[in-house]
């Protein structure tokens, strides 16, 4: 067992004076916290002529501010703010690979040793002072291997089921178009007169469970509860916060909170739910978002829009190639849970 600064050279980020930053690539990117982070590299928004801490290529990035504990590697030089620490790995005593494993066994750890009261963030001396077990370097290599392989699994499928997001949705403007310009000359009904929304209740504190009826709000299941608002299948569409104009396919029973409303009544039997779904994120209603700090969206855009009225037929095909793709959306999520489950369990053996 060794201290992480006895592995690692540990360099804190901070920030340098705003007036430093630019967009023209002029000096070495500069990386504020893990939302600069993409599932490969960090992504490059701003560049910094004057930084005043520099991570170096192939340094190990984590984030030390909530989120706490996102892992990545720099593909170059570059500037890290305050959210950010870099660790530069003795390659004499471990092999970075294994310090990322890790790093990311010790998230939950780390995410509890979090303090302030507006954003939860990490010092120092919680990095300098974390404990890594330090077995001989080819047994590091090994392990790193043998989660390399499991991880490997896990990112193909997500790259799968990324690449079966994208059939869909390309199949959607095969047969459909642009449905915003209706490029395919549907026939087209504003909202008003094929649903009715309507604003969901809050759930009582005492009444949010773990399990029984779902409870929906702008990004999905929220709680579940005890009783019951609305006993059909519907369209529940995120109200208030960044998540507004969300839509999500929800299955009766179900409940619907406060920050969500949800299609009430369907005026015209001329739609396929799931198509009308589909058809609302490809309308993506999100930009209808006002402008203030807190985000949210009223029935308006959705009464006043035009949406296009293929025939039903049409439709109905379009759902069955859905459900044929969701199939094996499932059968690789299975997948994906498996080998979780194993890197779950070679995570504890090898870290505790």
């Amino acid at each position: 067992m060794a201290k992480l600064s006895e592995i690692c050279t540990i360099n804190m980020g901070q920030s340098p004076e705003s007036t430093t930053y630019n967009e023209n690539g002029e000096g070495l990117p500069f990386f504020q916290g893990n939302a600069d982070f993409s599932k490969i590299h960090p992504n490059v928004r701003v560049w910094c002529n004057a930084p005043k801490k520099i991570a170096h290529k192939n340094d190990i990035l984590i984030s030390v501010r909530a989120p706490i504990g996102a892992l990545n590697v720099a593909d170059s030089d570059c500037c890290i703010g305050r959210g950010l620490a870099s660790l530069s790995v003795n390659n004499s005593v471990s092999v970075a690979e294994y310090i990322w494993y890790a790093l990311e066994s010790k998230v939950d750890y780390l995410i509890s040793m979090g303090t302030g009261s507006t954003f939860k963030a990490i010092g120092k001396n919680i990095l300098f002072d974390l404990d890594i077990p330090l077995p001989p370097l080819e047994t590091q290599r090994q392990i790193a291997a043998n989660l390399d392989k499991v991880t490997h699994t896990i990112d193909l499928c997500n790259a799968i089921l990324e690449k079966l997001d994208l059939l869909v949705k390309s199949r959607f403007v095969e047969m459909f178009g642009e449905p915003v310009y209706n490029t395919k000359h549907f026939t087209t009904k504003h909202g008003i007169d094929i649903f009715k929304l309507s604003n969901g209740k809050p759930v009582p504190e005492e009444k949010r469970m773990e399990d029984g009826i779902p409870a929906f709000g702008g990004n999905g299941i929220s709680w579940y509860t005890d009783d019951v608002l609305y006993n059909k299948d519907t369209l529940v569409i995120g109200r208030v916060g960044f998540q507004s104009g969300n839509v999500h396919y929800a299955k009766a029973p179900l409940w619907v909170t406060d920050n969500a409303m949800y299609i009430s009544e369907m005026i015209d039997n001329n739609f396929d739910l799931t198509f009308l779904c589909d058809l609302m994120e490809h309308i993506d209603f999100t930009r209808y978002q006002d402008a203030g700090d807190l985000k949210k969206i009223t029935q308006k855009p959705f009464m006043n829009m035009e949406f296009i009225v293929p025939p039903l037929e049409l439709q109905k095909r379009y759902v069955s190639f859905v459900e044929q793709t969701d199939k094996s959306k499932l059968a690789v999520k299975q997948v994906i849970e498996k080998a979780e489950t194993l890197k779950k369990a070679l995570m504890q053996e090898y870290f505790g």
